[in-house]
């Protein structure tokens, strides 16, 4: 057995603020890092709109990956989030909220260098909760047949990434560069700088889309004669008297700080469009080609995996353990009584869910009518069943519980995903959604038989004092 590490949660002691451009709007704005409780994950909020709304760093979020990765929530957007992410994730920080006056961030110099150095500054502190961490168990890829790019993820020991990049052009060949621990982000990755080719430029410059940049946080690769048309629309761009390349191939605004920057810098947008998957990953991930579109695919689906994992994943208990409340405890605590009492023990309850069990024998009452050449247990039952261990949630809060009786008030999105048959063994849990308020409990609940979901529901009840 391996000795697994468990680590809390981090986020950072105090707020910090940055200021800057954005590369595409060329508005000053102002970035706030704040400190964010456990398991909020990264969110982005517009403190210039009415209501500051909130879009949370999600890859279900994505709209548009033209020139960076550009998040949308209800008609409210924040643009080129991957450079700011990317320094979360390097710095290993689970929460933040991340406070814009505009809908982009500052692109400082096009790296994630400024906003390492930000949140450091900020102090990064522990938090109570462990990590949440998605183990890659399997190689999981996706492909853009369109542009060649891809990217896969396996299994490893942490969190790995390796970029290749290929342009197809003479000044840039193949690049390529690796991160083999996170930790050594911040000296090998953050630095680098976004960079760009001429004509993309050239076509920037037409439509008079690039104006945050006096263009000195790009690098800019030749890949075409220079035209003396050109020359001036950049000497304008760059707020310079002249203009040159350099032997290396690119534009004298700069110098490069490695020569594989390119791809260090693809490597950085990789880590900050992973992040948009939500939790932390360990395995290592092998882009070609990278690019915005094909990363926030990959993370949409990578996060629709882990959705489905966690919602399937079914709770592991030894029942041949005493539990923590048999038959009689609950038959002192419920009013229900056999033939209608559909729990058999408690395994597990702390203030926010509760864990039951129920055998369900050839026995049951409801077998005799329900399909007796072929008995399935009725999906109702199942939803009683999930409701009577809810019940003892909510009992405990009470010193008295043989004084209530407990009523639905609402049962929804209700999924029954297998079938019950007799000689199953039911484990119901369900988890608070909402802090228990004046007896009205509002719980998700899941069945699980044979190591797999078979029922899921919301449901609301009340618990009420009897006369």
């Amino acid at each position: 057995m391996s000795n697994v590490v468990v680590n809390k949660q981090r986020t950072i002691q105090k707020d910090v603020v940055l200021k800057g451009v954005g590369l595409h709007t060329g508005k000053e704005v102002t970035l706030t890092f704040k400190p964010a409780p456990e398991n909020h994950g990264y969110a982005f909020c517009r403190v210039d709109l009415e209501g500051h709304p909130i879009i949370e760093a999600d890859a279900n979020y994505v709209v548009n990956t033209q020139r960076g990765t550009n998040l949308e929530k209800n008609g409210v957007s924040i643009q080129t989030s991957e450079h700011v992410l990317a320094a979360c994730v390097g710095l290993e920080i689970d929460n933040l909220l991340i406070e814009l006056d505009a809908s982009e961030p500052p692109i400082m110099d096009g790296s994630s260098k400024f906003f390492i150095e930000a949140l450091e500054e900020a102090g990064i502190v522990e938090q109570e909760q462990d990590i949440d961490e998605y183990i890659v168990k399997d190689v999981i890829s996706y492909v853009d047949e369109e542009s060649g790019s891809e990217i896969i993820v396996m299994p490893s020991d942490e969190y790995q990434v390796t970029t290749m990049v290929d342009f197809g052009t003479k000044v840039l060949g193949t690049q390529n560069a690796s991160l083999k621990h996170l930790s050594e982000f911040k000296k090998e990755i953050a630095d680098a700088r976004t960079f760009s080719f001429l004509h993309e430029l050239e076509m920037l410059l037409e439509h008079g889309l690039i104006k945050g940049g006096d263009l000195n946080n790009a690098i800019v690769y030749v890949d075409k004669e220079l035209s003396t048309e050109t020359m001036e629309k950049l000497k304008v761009a760059f707020g310079k008297d002249s203009i040159a390349i350099k032997p290396n191939g690119i534009l004298d605004n700069l110098t490069l700080h490695y020569p594989n920057e390119a791809a260090r810098h693809k490597l950085l947008d990789v880590i900050g469009d992973l992040a948009l998957v939500g939790t932390r990953i360990r395995g290592k991930v092998i882009a070609n080609k990278p690019g915005h579109y094909v990363n926030t695919q990959f993370a949409k689906k990578l996060s629709k995996i882990i959705k489905i994992e966690k919602r399937n994943k079914v709770p592991q208990f030894d029942l041949n353990k005493p539990p923590l409340m048999d038959i009689n405890k609950i038959m002192a605590m419920l009013p229900h009584r056999p033939p209608f009492l559909l729990i058999d023990r408690i395994l597990e309850m702390s203030d926010s869910h509760v864990v039951g069990m129920k055998n369900v024998t050839m026995n049951e009452p409801f077998f005799v009518g329900h399909f007796p050449g072929s008995p399935v247990m009725p999906g109702v039952m199942q939803v009683e069943a999930m409701a009577q261990t809810g019940g003892i949630l909510v009992l405990s809060t009470v010193p008295d519980p043989e004084n209530y009786l407990t009523y639905f008030m609402k049962i929804d999105k209700v999924k029954f995903k297998q079938p019950v048959l007799p000689g199953d063994t039911l484990i119901f849990k369900l988890e608070l959604l909402t802090p228990i308020r004046r007896g009205i409990c509002h719980m998700q609940a899941f069945a699980y038989a044979n190591g797999k979901l078979v029922t899921e529901a919301e449901m609301m009840a009340q618990i009420v004092k009897t006369k």
